[in-house]
């Protein structure tokens, strides 16, 4: 038997029981990919990760959702560098080793940053009323093109036409397999769908969605979709520099908020408050 330490912390919280809960198993190494992939369905939170050690940055970081292991994802990877500084005196600016690359992450005291990579894009093949009636909504609550955009994670980001059409949207869980799905590099598909709009100056409300187990479930805070949307704008050519704040998981009761800087070169920078709840271990 070993114990495994870990830590739960919320991600883009304003408060303590609000943002997105993370668990971090802070050592690892011992534990195969099954295993690791079994404690993240015990866990059963949006994500778990695991830190690792690296040769190439401050730590290697494994992120795993209850079915599958990402390349990449948002607030494991703030949640993460804060656990990674304070375990090994790393300081204000760490580096992740991700599937998907290199992670440069900063911190201004509990308020973390992290830096996207460039972003990769393609055109969504459904057409606008398929995507409009897998979210639930009408055609004219669409706003403006929907885009595939990878900056580590590839998503499906959606503008709508304005934030009532964000705040109703109800999408199934058949629709999103048929127009929101894509390849897991491991094998299998995931599907998703994130709706944003602007909801005042500076302002943009979101919300993302996935299916598990033939329900949609929605994610309280997504800083990879955060990221996609600073590749959105990139992509369309919008003025740079911009910053967002953005508010996500108001329908789930649990308030999240992100920062979004792209700034006049096209670099996207995703940001958040990390508050630690609590520590614990699993003996296995």
């Amino acid at each position: 038997m070993h114990d495994y330490a870990f830590r739960i912390v919320n991600v883009f919280a304003e408060e303590r029981l609000g943002g997105n809960p993370l668990a971090v198993v802070e050592d690892g190494r011992g534990l195969d990919d099954a295993t690791m992939q079994r404690i993240a369905l015990q866990f059963n939170l949006s994500e778990t990760t695991f830190i690792l050690p690296s040769a190439n940055g401050s730590a290697r970081v494994r992120i795993f959702t209850p079915t599958f292991e990402m390349p990449f994802a948002g607030h494991p990877t703030l949640g993460s560098a804060h656990v990674v500084r304070d375990l090994f005196g790393a300081g204000d600016a760490v580096t992740l080793e991700m599937i998907a690359g290199i992670v440069p992450v900063t911190a201004e005291g509990d308020r973390w940053t992290l830096q996207a990579k460039a972003p990769r894009t393609r055109e969504v093949s459904a057409a606008r009323p398929a995507i409009a009636a897998m979210l639930g909504l009408a055609e004219a609550d669409l706003g403006a093109q929907p885009l595939w955009v990878d900056t580590g994670s590839e998503q499906l980001v959606i503008p709508l036409a304005n934030a009532t059409a964000v705040r109703r949207a109800k999408p199934d869980a058949a629709g999103l397999a048929a127009n929101g799905s894509v390849a897991l590099p491991g094998g299998g598909t995931r599907s998703m769908a994130y709706v944003w709009a602007t909801d005042g100056p500076g302002k943009i409300l979101c919300r993302f969605f996935f299916p598990k187990y033939g329900a949609v479930i929605e994610d309280p805070g997504t800083g990879s979709a955060c990221a996609n949307l600073g590749g959105w704008l990139v992509a369309t050519h919008a003025l740079l520099p911009q910053t967002f704040a953005l508010s996500q998981g108001e329908a789930v009761g649990r308030p999240c908020y992100l920062g979004l800087h792209v700034d006049a070169s096209g670099k996207i920078f995703v940001s958040g408050r990390v508050i630690e709840l609590g520590r614990g271990s699993i003996r296995l």
